[in-house]
């Protein structure tokens, strides 16, 4: 097995610290608002390799936190009137049930920040007498940067370059500007804690780092997380983590792509953001895990207007051979190994998810093919698909109720296309038929005006709600 290390910038065999034992984290949500798509995305990816991993035979113990302690979530405690932590607690329960709706199952271990604080206080201490870290008059702590001499390892970005892009946080307090809160002494009305240093909360980098050494010691053989933690928090992890033990934090760096929409990266301040709870009262977390596995973990995905809808009905043709399998009769008391073993082989190359999906079509061509010859062995197959593809969470549903609830979908989407947009389409067929390629244009222009999208496709023309 082969995992692509960030640390290194390559793909490297996979041996665990400890023999057959493999410690894992992931850095899990900022409870400040709701879920969104990148947080499903992120949380569905850590939990197919902690699922491959254990497949493979190791003994996986999968840690993840939720940062429940934030300055995002003290603004939002100051905008609702709900204590921080009351309003972090609400937030959690409130995302976990919609991850239970996703079906991405819990991790091993659950951490958070305001039940380590304890674990918190000792490291810094740890830390300032190391010399690697320092109080102010404020009651503020900061890591110094310049006493870790391979800062920038894992970005690859030398200290000049840091100080372009580093978020500067107190100024007028800090030695150096790259110097990062270990401590952030507390404002009036904001949450906090008693500590050697006054009354305070931890900054953001030093949480990750407090709970991997209070769940699993020194060193751990994984850590996850999304593409855009690597600079400036993985990077400040590493160094607040090897800085005070001066072992190797972490063995193998792993790193989802983000998503984007339309090209544009996610952000609540362009107003693209998908939510996690938008998303399932319109697709199944079938469709959705379809959709977004297509692009390697490394990737970005990107969310078009079609990524959803095409995800769905090729979710819908799947499972439309497996119920006419289901209603053959054949005996199902048997599998297929060659299905298993290019999934694996997929897979033991850095998780290719996408390489195994890719895999499903020729798969569900031949299945297709043997049913109409009445070959028993279609129902081996079926059966290896779902027993196969379900670590990645594909396949758990019904047959007969997926499709009945994609075709009473569309029935209703089909019947709420207003009149004149169906008549547009329907000019729009005709212009292209004439070869009038200019007039087609101009259809489709209004028809998107109109908040519409039409896709041709070899059985004719698909309406979408923009």
């Amino acid at each position: 097995m082969k995992i692509y290390n960030t640390l290194t910038g390559k793909k490297e065999e996979f041996v665990p610290l400890d023999g057959n034992r493999v410690n894992m984290y992931a850095c899990g949500i900022t409870v400040s608002g709701d879920a969104h798509i990148g947080h499903a995305y992120q949380a569905l990816i850590y939990d197919i390799i902690r699922k491959y991993l254990e497949k493979s035979g190791y003994d996986v113990t999968y840690a993840r936190n939720y940062t429940d302690v934030d300055d995002k979530i003290i603004a939002r405690s100051h905008e609702t009137g709900i204590p921080a932590l009351q309003y972090a607690n609400m937030m959690i329960e409130r995302i976990d049930g919609l991850m239970r709706r996703f079906e991405v199952d819990d991790p091993d271990i659950w951490l958070k920040a305001s039940q380590n604080i304890g674990n918190i206080v000792d490291f810094v201490e740890k830390l300032i007498d190391s010399g690697h870290a320092y109080a102010t008059e404020r009651g503020d702590v900061y890591f110094a940067v310049e006493s870790f001499g391979r800062y920038g390892a894992l970005s690859g970005r030398k200290l000049e370059d840091a100080y372009e892009s580093v978020r500067i946080e107190n100024e007028d307090n800090k030695r150096n500007p790259l110097d990062f809160a270990l401590w952030k002494s507390a404002k009036e009305g904001e949450v906090y804690w008693e500590s050697p240093w006054g009354k305070g909360r931890p900054g953001w980098h030093i949480e990750c780092s407090a709970m991997n050494r209070a769940a699993f010691g020194e060193q751990i053989d994984i850590h996850g997380g999304g593409r855009d933690l690597i600079f400036p928090h993985h990077e400040n992890e590493i160094a607040q983590s090897e800085a005070l033990t001066g072992k190797r934090f972490a063995k193998y760096w792993i790193h989802n792509g983000l998503i984007k929409v339309n090209g544009q990266k996610m952000s609540k301040s362009l107003g693209n953001s998908i939510l996690l709870e938008d998303l399932l009262e319109k697709y199944s977390p079938d469709t959705i895990k379809y959709a977004l596995l297509q692009t390697n973990y490394r990737g970005d995905v990107n969310v078009t207007d079609n990524l959803f809808p095409d995800a769905d009905k090729h979710m819908y043709g799947f499972y439309k051979i497996l119920a006419e399998v289901d209603s053959s009769g054949l005996s199902a008391d048997c599998g297929n190994d060659d299905i298993e073993a290019a999934f694996n082989r997929a897979m033991d190359d850095d998780f290719n998810a996408a390489k195994a999906l890719a895999d499903l079509f020729a798969i569900f061509k031949l299945m297709k093919t043997k049913l109409a010859a009445g070959d028993a062995s279609a129902a081996c197959d079926a059966r290896q698909v779902r027993e196969t593809y379900g670590l990645l969470g594909l396949f758990k549903a019904e047959p007969q109720k997926f499709i009945a609830a994609y075709e009473a979908k569309n029935a209703d989407a089909q019947n709420a296309i207003p009149k004149e947009v169906t008549e547009l389409v329907s000019a729009r067929a005709e212009a292209k038929k004439n070869k009038d390629w200019a007039r087609a244009d101009e259809l489709r222009a209004q028809i998107t005006a109109l908040g519409y999208a039409v896709k041709d496709t070899k059985d004719g023309a698909i309406i979408q709600k923009l």
